[in-house]
């Protein structure tokens, strides 16, 4: 059982568990956290969990967790871990149930002061032309052979069937597509589930914010975004959906099985893994890859949709309504990088798991126009507070494994959540601070109220602290769909 006294304070901002705290370990833990977000963290398992995934064969470097941590399936949420390509193993659980959920920001050109009469219908309309909910279908159904197209070519599916720009594909990580995918790894339900569910948001944590730019922190940067003050912003978060929680289920029992096989001791079963180099590495690799895939295009069919529910309630009231993307970046993926480790350059893959990417200045990975402010790290908050946009940096490369925080962090059940909190008052609630809601249902939305979250400024503040990203700008909500 860990102690607060177990942890060595680097900084106020970054904490660690050496290597020596248990004879299994492999690597350190590194956690960027302040005091009190640490200690709260210790409320339940998720630092034991980065413990145990120490353990890992191949584990290089230090298991990092980020400010926004809570306990998820076998790796804390807001974790990141890394194995060699050499030695190393893949986790299923190190990516996620739902691979690639991950965030969009599309800016506009409209001022708040011509949409503010209308953010009531808006919201209804997104809720309209985007489906959200539990195993809902969207109006694009998918044949085999088209399916087959979207795991593998992403968010270029959705360009070459017009519903995407050359813009937008850019500003997209990996361009919105991962080589390597092979449909033919996934499961038929896996695949059955996929075919009527693109362009849909689902539901939990899932949401669509209307938001408008309340604070910049970088007038040179946010420029470069596209982002202006007091414009309105669209938050699209999602992912995979049905196929990619099947992926993962999947071969979180083929695992299971093939454990043996391999000899790796664990000290959770929900650590289950396979070397990269097997076969049942590949090929969870390359399903894990196609989901990915799904869940680019799932996110580009969205803020497709979103443009058609801006064309509906702005045209005839402002002369531009369009919306451009800022950027697209997963939470829930695995990715084959090269990283400085030890002095040395080495390929690894990189799980991360409720953490975003932030690739700073100069990385060959980003579009050019962000080479020099380093890529856009999208961080929501949840509902009636403030989301964030900052810019990655190249301490975070060093630090992190350019990684950095996804979101505010969930320090409540959903469980407790809907058990203390009344989802009509929560609805009242939020209308009363001029925040327009959409959703399924009350007991849903209590699940995702405010309250069941870290404080996301207190998060940020850790993350630029500790020099992983610089704050660009401070969006505030005005209007949320959610399943």
């Amino acid at each position: 059982m860990i102690e607060f006294n177990d942890f060595q304070k680097i900084t106020p901002y970054e904490w660690e568990i050496d290597q020596n705290f248990r004879d299994d370990m492999r690597v350190p833990v590194r956690i960027f956290a302040s005091q009190d977000l640490l200690q709260a963290a210790m409320g339940d398992n998720s630092v034991e969990q980065a413990i145990n995934v120490t353990t890992l064969p191949g584990v290089v470097g230090s298991v990092v967790v980020m400010p926004d941590m809570h306990q998820g399936y076998g790796f804390p949420i807001g974790g990141v871990a890394a194995t060699s390509l050499v030695d190393g193993v893949i986790s299923p659980g190190g990516i996620g149930y739902d691979i690639n959920c991950g965030v969009r920001l599309l800016a506009t050109r409209i001022p708040f002061e011509v949409a503010e009469p209308h953010l009531k219908n808006l919201a209804i309309s997104l809720y309209q032309h985007c489906p959200s909910g539990v195993g809902v279908s969207s109006s694009n159904k998918l044949s085999r052979k088209e399916l087959t197209e979207v795991c593998e070519l992403g968010s270029q599916w959705a360009l070459k069937k017009g519903y995407a720009t050359e813009m937008s594909i850019r500003r997209t990580e990996d361009s919105g597509r991962l080589s390597g995918a092979d449909p033919e790894k996934m499961s038929e339900r896996a695949l059955e589930r996929g075919l009527s569910q693109l362009g849909t948001l689902g539901s939990g944590n899932h949401f669509i914010e209307v938001g408008i730019v309340d604070q910049i922190f970088s007038e040179e940067i946010a420029g470069v975004f596209g982002l202006e003050k007091n414009m309105l912003t669209v938050m699209i978060h999602s992912g995979s959906r049905g196929l990619g929680h099947q992926v993962c289920t999947d071969y979180v029992r083929i695992f299971q099985k093939s454990g043996r096989k391999f000899g790796i001791q664990i000290p959770d079963r929900e650590l289950v893994c396979a070397p990269l180099s097997s076969e049942e590495g590949q090929n969870y690799l390359a399903a894990m890859r196609a989901a990915a895939n799904y869940a680019f295009c799932n996110r580009q069919m969205l803020a497709f949709q979103a443009q058609r529910a801006f064309k509906q309630v702005f045209a005839g009231i402002t002369k531009d309504f369009s919306l451009f993307q800022v950027y697209d970046v997963a939470h829930n993926i695995g990715k084959i990088e090269t990283h400085v480790i030890g002095n040395q350059k080495m390929g690894v893959c990189v799980h991360r798991k409720g953490a975003t990417r932030a690739f700073g200045p100069g990385s060959k990975d980003l579009p050019e126009e962000y080479a020099k402010s380093g890529q856009p790290v999208l961080v929501p908050g949840s509902m009636g507070t403030s989301s964030w946009v900052l810019a990655g940096s190249n301490m975070s490369m060093e630090k992190s494994f350019g990684s950095c925080c996804h979101g505010a962090g969930r320090v409540m059940s959903r469980s407790k959540a809907k058990r203390q909190i009344r989802g009509d008052e929560l609805l009242r609630s939020l209308e009363k601070e001029g925040i327009y809601i959409k959703a399924g249902s009350l007991p849903g939305l209590a699940e995702e109220a405010p309250q069941a979250y870290k404080d996301v400024d207190e998060v940020i503040e850790v993350v630029v602290e500790a020099g992983l990203a610089q704050k660009v700008a401070r969006l505030r909500p005005l209007a949320v769909v959610k399943g």
